[in-house]
């Protein structure tokens, strides 16, 4: 399935107009994530994992300043490096994030270490 979400088109499973999908569907649940392996924004792992044919590859740490996180609210699209700062809300429409998503970032990025540590 994909969605059309402030313009942009995100794909996943049972993906809502604010990028929640059937895996991550709380309120502050509002990010997609650009995949480098195919340049197509899922809300989620699991998402590409179910619907993109192939393996899901990590933005490398050399790549941060590219954007790639859109926020499900109001339609920016973040930096990587942006995102990891912002930690817990949208740095432009202040909308809550989900600050547990921190705990996936080494499926999407390759952060360095001290960067990983500190929003566990």
């Amino acid at each position: 399935m994909e969605r059309w979400v402030h313009g942009v088109r995100v794909r996943g499973v049972e993906v809502d107009e604010a990028t929640r999908c059937r895996h991550y569907h709380k309120a502050e649940d509002v990010v997609a994530i650009r995949f480098p392996c195919c340049d197509t924004y899922y809300p989620c792992h699991a998402c590409h994992e179910e619907t993109a044919g192939h393996e899901a590859a990590r933005w490398p740490a050399s790549r941060l300043s590219e954007r790639a996180v859109l926020c499900g609210a109001c339609g920016t699209e973040l930096t990587i490096s942006a995102y990891v700062a912002a930690k817990d809300h949208c740095p432009v429409c202040q909308h809550p994030f989900n600050p547990r998503c921190a705990s996936h970032y080494e499926l999407y990025f390759e952060l360095p270490s001290e960067e990983v540590c500190a929003d566990a």
